[in-house]
């Protein structure tokens, strides 16, 4: 449950300070209504038209049912290995399909894959029923977690993406749902999300997402597709240990989703540089803590901070902490200490909170009336 709660902190300390000035480089144009390319080491937005549009998700809905089920699986209310009973109403589901059987049971690792390889809607019911008791009470759950991950502009109402008119979500919701997927869960994507293809029952389907046979650096995520959504593509691509997110909504067709996408990924990884910061670990700065069981606190990033800087322009970035006046005990580690301001040739170009790296306790009666004796006198 830490681990949860440090990664969804850790989330908002970055994507909630993009970069503010991306003005050097041309983002190419899509054919689609909306789309947005994340720079994941940071947070920076280095393309987007109407990100905040509202749209149907259609499938990409799924990324929800499956952050849900994994969070399920790592708070051991669930096991790969168990096996629920497929109600007729999954059974009964239209749309893309695992094909499973009313009346048989499933391994959840099975309806996983299902769910994601072969986008299937039946899966995804069987997933919903086994984990909240019925797809209701999971939608009830999958706008909770939207609401806790930041996703102001999304409502659910199944745990499909059928068409629904109440049923919306934006590029920008989507990207921090994605993101935070392969954040806090990457031995489950690494696991899930590149597989090409998926048997069950005799029937061998295809992933649709055609990127991961056309870029081998691409590695996930998920497509959808409804009559009102057009074709989309969420993509994930690691290149030079360097990983950017795709989300390109409303494209013509399913090979003009991956095109699109391509075109997006190819040009963040040219266009840009990635620069690290600061390494794993790395304390940024250190600061004064009054009131505490140690005097001093390490603050610094979880993982390597890379900023994405327009090709040739490094050495133009510069970076400047902005420290609180006091800091007070206790504190607790991700939670953020000091603020890391970004320049590039001059112009502001992002803002980070950087959390501590350690807890700080409250210091005993005595030390912390000493220090309030000091603090009188600054």
């Amino acid at each position: 449950m830490l681990f949860r709660k440090l990664a969804a902190l850790a989330a908002v300390l970055i994507l909630s300070f993009p970069a503010l000035t991306q003005a050097q480089v041309t983002p190419p144009q899509l054919a689609a209504k909306s789309w947005l390319l994340i720079e994941m080491g940071s947070g920076q937005t280095l393309a987007a038209e109407k990100p905040n549009q509202r749209l149907e998700p259609a499938s990409l809905t799924k990324l929800m049912t499956a952050y849900l089920s994994f969070s399920a699986l790592r708070q051991k209310t669930l096991n790969l290995q168990q096996k629920l009973p497929v109600s007729e109403k999954a059974w009964r589901m239209g749309g893309s399909k695992m094909f499973v059987k009313v009346g048989d049971t499933v391994a959840v690792d099975d309806l996983i894959k299902g769910m994601i390889v072969q986008s299937g809607n039946d899966a995804c019911i069987v997933l919903a029923e086994g984990i909240a008791g019925s797809e209701q009470a999971f939608v009830d759950q999958m706008n909770r977690e939207a609401r806790r991950l930041g996703m102001t502009a999304t409502s659910f109402r199944n745990a499909t993406g059928m068409p629904d008119p109440a049923h919306y979500t934006t590029a920008h919701d989507l990207a921090r749902l994605a993101g935070a997927l392969i954040r806090e869960f990457p031995e489950e994507y690494r696991r899930y999300y590149s597989m090409k293809e998926f048997s069950y029952g005799g029937i061998t389907q295809p992933n649709r997402n055609r990127l991961l046979w056309a870029d081998p650096s691409v590695d996930g995520v998920k497509t959808g597709h409804t009559d009102a959504a057009g074709y989309c593509l969420i993509s994930s691509a690691i290149r030079n240990q360097r990983r950017l997110l795709s989300v390109v909504l409303g494209t013509a067709s399913d090979a003009e989703r991956a095109s699109e996408s391509q075109k997006l990924l190819n040009w963040g990884f040219f266009a840009y540089d990635a620069v690290t910061l600061y390494k794993k670990g790395q304390a940024v700065s250190t600061q004064r803590v009054w009131k505490g069981d140690q005097n001093q606190v390490a603050a610094g990033f979880a993982k390597d901070f890379i900023v994405a800087v327009p090709k040739g322009l490094a050495g133009k970035l510069q970076a400047q902490l902005v420290n609180p006046s006091r800091l007070m005990a206790p504190v607790q580690e991700g939670q953020a200490v000091t603020t890391l301001k970004l320049s590039l040739d001059g112009k502001p170009y992002g803002e980070y909170l950087v959390p501590a790296l350690e807890n700080v306790p409250l210091a005993g009666i005595f030390g912390r009336a000493f220090d309030t004796v000091r603090l009188w006198f600054n």
